[in-house]
């Protein structure tokens, strides 16, 4: 089949590594210039399974009742007149309910372990140099009451067979030196060593061109304007090419892979996509002192903050702005995110050169990706992989490759239809 895959993030382009691998005839379209200049461009870099947690729990409202009117808080939702952000507000609500926790947290969790298998294996079949450390990563606690909260999630952890070790201040400082400088405020931390790292942008770049070598189709600086339907199937796209003129494409299914972008496109057809953008922020610093920097990845709870090393590089990121689809920095949470480093790696970073960067995280309520069918039978759904998008992205492509194929996926997961 001719089958479209729209965006060449870290989950289109895995979607079409594995159509390719199936001898599909593959092209990959992407209103930018290159692949992974979206939410896979400058993310956290964490591969971070054990940590693959919903947003949406009972404890989530309170937070967000007490972060509400706070424009630096980890999780910011900024109220406006939106419609869909109120609809997709209420949804998350619901789904912090008890009941709906721990499915949601299986379904994140099952997919997640098989992802990391799935982007093991792709590695030893194809050479990407990114990054990858196979280190864990450490996440550590500055209260007793978030200690103890963690201790409750890493038992929700156990239960499902991932051991999420928990750690006192003094064996937190003893895995990771580099903390010793804030061990008084520090309750403790846990750790999973089987976790890695690794820079998204890098591995999907690499792996974009290396289908682009086989034959896969990549058309960049393309707009799909309209997915045009017919008797309940997409006949062709609608589109905007690189020299700005119309084309119709015809394709035999299509893959919706655009992220905060794809329910626009999905709306004239009446196809529920509730996704919504959750605006991430990094900041990327130059090392100047190697020895200071850890391997391993780690995780500041307090902060929602992630640190992880690529090469010669620290990348910070976290937080979570529900405003909108701008992409504009907040002063303050840059500010914030400098002085934040500076605690932890005082002498370690070049802090006169950061290069910040925020990204539109496709988050939906319950914080579960929409993978498979929709009702239009030869459209389906690759989005709303939230922040989880680089640790799902490699088992979501072939679990939806395999749905296309008419296969049932190895991961057990709630795919769509």
């Amino acid at each position: 089949m001719k089958i479209a895959v729209l965006g060449s993030g870290t989950l289109g382009v895995a979607t079409a590594w594995w159509l390719h691998q199936d001898g599909h005839e593959v092209v990959v379209m992407d209103r930018q210039p290159g692949a992974a200049l979206e939410c896979s461009r400058a993310n956290g870099g964490q591969i971070s399974v054990s940590y693959a947690e919903p947003w949406a729990n009972p404890k989530a409202p309170w937070r967000l009742a007490r972060w509400l009117f706070k424009d630096d808080a980890p999780l910011w939702f900024k109220p406006s007149l939106d419609p869909k952000q109120w609809m997709w507000g209420l949804r998350f609500l619901w789904e912090c309910q008890p009941k709906r926790f721990e499915p949601n947290v299986k379904a994140l969790l099952r997919l997640a372990e098989y992802s990391r298998q799935v982007l093991q294996d792709m590695r030893q079949s194809v050479a990407v140099d990114y990054h990858c450390l196979e280190k864990g990563i450490l996440s550590f606690y500055r209260d007793e009451r978030s200690f103890d909260e963690a201790q409750e999630m890493a038992d929700v952890m156990r239960n499902f067979g991932i051991d999420r070790r928990i750690l006192s201040a003094e064996e937190v400082v003893a895995l990771v030196p580099a903390l010793k400088g804030i061990k008084h405020n520090i309750a403790g931390g846990d750790f999973h060593p089987e976790d890695e790292s690794g820079d998204a942008y890098e591995w999907t770049t690499q792996l974009a061109a290396h289908l682009e070598s086989s034959g896969v189709t990549f058309q960049y600086n393309t707009h799909v304007t309209r997915l045009c339907t017919e008797q309940g199937k997409v006949q062709h796209l609608e589109i905007i090419d690189a020299e700005g003129e119309y084309q119709h494409v015809a394709v035999d299914a299509v893959v919706v892979a655009l992220g905060a972008h794809s329910a626009a496109l999905l709306s004239p057809l009446g196809i529920s996509c509730p996704v919504y953008p959750a605006k991430g922020y990094s900041a990327s610093f130059e090392i100047k002192e190697a020895s200071a920097i850890p391997d391993i990845s780690l995780t500041d709870s307090a902060q929602k903050m992630a640190y992880t090393r690529l090469g010669n590089t620290l990348r910070m990121a976290g937080t979570a702005e529900l405003s909108g689809y701008s992409r504009a920095l907040n002063g303050k949470r840059c500010l914030a995110m400098v002085k934040q480093a500076q605690e932890l790696f005082p002498n370690a970073l070049d802090f006169d050169n950061v290069q910040f960067w925020s990204g539109l995280r496709p988050a939906t309520p319950s914080n579960i990706p929409l993978i498979g069918r929709t009702e239009v039978r030869n459209l389906y759904l690759n989005t709303g992989h939230g922040t989880l998008g680089w640790t799902l992205g490699a088992g979501s492509g072939k679990a939806l490759a395999d749905l296309i194929a008419g296969r049932q996926p190895e991961a057990e997961f709630p795919f769509l239809r």
